[in-house]
Formats: structure tokens, sequence, C-alpha cells
């Protein structure tokens, strides 16, 4: 059985998409583990994976009973994009505040406690981590990657000015009220996802508070960023400026 929320205690639950990560899931689930466990926090893990052939759900299913009752595994039949997992991902999540995550290690659980203690602060609806502010950086990406990355969000400021220094970044932590609202509002489910719900969330009036990371480039596996999806967001950004 899953975790649910007691009675005055916050739970938090990490939406976490894959797509051949057999490799990675088990060292980023105990990671997960240790993190809670140290700060004394009710978690939830939700794995949504779409259909990877390398075997990453048989490595999940082997998760849901070591860490029961604290993993789930919600799959789908194919690679259906990675906005869609997150929907998916909250149907079945129970906490009331929802994190979101790559599963590669780029996003190290080591912030969550940060990010935890941010939202608390200012009761913000929304904690994004930067790597674009305070002592957050980027680091194993070559040059190119570097400028794409940066170029991205300078252009994405330039035309929609959010007010967020990252918003192309995956690593949040959502109020779990505020996420459903966003997800009714944005037809965006692709690698613009991101950049849409910060834009909305700003238009909306919800708040948002940022936490410095290091984002470190996958250890295991390989970037799902392609040209494709590059210029996909580039006509997000345009499409967001018209709608908002």
């Amino acid at each position: 059985m899953a975790p649910t929320k007691s009675s005055g205690k916050d739970l938090y639950s990490v939406i976490l998409p894959t797509f051949n990560e057999r490799q990675n899931l088990p060292i980023i689930t105990w990671l997960l583990n240790k993190t809670f466990t140290e700060q004394n926090l009710d978690w939830e893990l939700v794995i949504v994976d779409d259909g990877s052939p390398d075997g990453t759900q048989d490595v999940a299913k082997q998760l849901v009973k070591a860490y029961s009752p604290h993993v789930q595994l919600q799959p789908r039949t194919g690679k259906l994009g990675l906005g869609t997992a997150y929907v998916h991902g909250l149907k079945y999540a129970n906490g009331n505040y929802i994190i979101i995550m790559d599963a590669d290690f780029s996003h190290h659980p080591k912030f969550i406690p940060q990010m935890i203690a941010k939202r608390a602060e200012g009761d913000y609806d929304i904690v994004t981590g930067t790597r674009y502010a305070g002592d957050g950086g980027v680091y194993g990406w070559d040059l190119k990657r570097k400028l794409t990355s940066k170029g991205a969000n300078i252009f994405a400021d330039t035309v929609l000015r959010p007010g967020v220094s990252d918003l192309t970044g995956s690593f949040r932590l959502y109020k779990r009220s505020v996420l459903e609202k966003l997800f009714e509002s944005t037809d965006a489910r692709g690698f613009t996802m991101q950049m849409a719900l910060a834009v909305t969330a700003k238009a909306k009036g919800y708040s948002i508070g940022e936490v410095p990371i290091s984002f470190v480039d996958r250890v295991y596996g390989d970037s799902k960023l392609g040209g494709e999806e590059i210029v996909e967001y580039a006509k997000g950004v345009l499409q967001l400026w018209w709608s908002i």
C-alpha cells in the first residue's frame, strides 16, 4: 500500500519519468530514500516508464519490493513524451507536494531539503532549482551544450520576461493543487512544458522561489535532447508570447 498523507504531516511525491534508465534507477532511488529518511520526511516515488527496452521496468519492479511502501511503478506502453509522463504520474501520486526531477543524476536529491526549506520560508507555490543564479552551475557539458542552454533561457527571458532565471530547468517542487491547475491550463507537453508551466504560473499570480543547484550531465545513457526538441522549444516560446 502506497503512503498516504497523515494528519498534520506533509507527503512528498517524487514523479520520475524514465526511458532506458536501468543503470541509474537503483542509485537515484537509494539517494531519495536516504535523503527523505535523514530528514524524517514522508515520501513516495512514482516511476513512470515509457516502455524502456533495456529492462528498466524489471529493475523498477524490484525496487517496488525493496522500498515498499514508498515506490510504485506506473508504466506506459510507449515513448509518449516527458510532459504527459508528469500528468500520468500525478494521477497516482498521493502527496500534497509534488517533486519532478530527472532520473540520470543531473538532479541530485541532496537539494530537495533546501527546496522544501525555501518553500516554507516564503510559502511559495513553486520552488525551482536553478543553474543560472547564486552558486548554481552546470558540469559535464561541452561549450556548445552550455551555450545552447544559456541561449535558450536568454531568448525566453527576453521574449516572455517571466522573472525566473532557469526556465528550462526540470527540478521543481510544486504545491499539488497548483500543479493540477497549471496542467489544466497549459497545453504544452514536450520539452517546452517546463517553460510553459513557469510562465503560466507567473501569469496566474503564483509565487516562485529559486534554489541554486549543481546540474551534472548524465552518468549512464544518452541525452534525449536533439535538434527537433530545440526547434520545438523556439516555437513554444513564440506561442507562449502570443497567448499570454
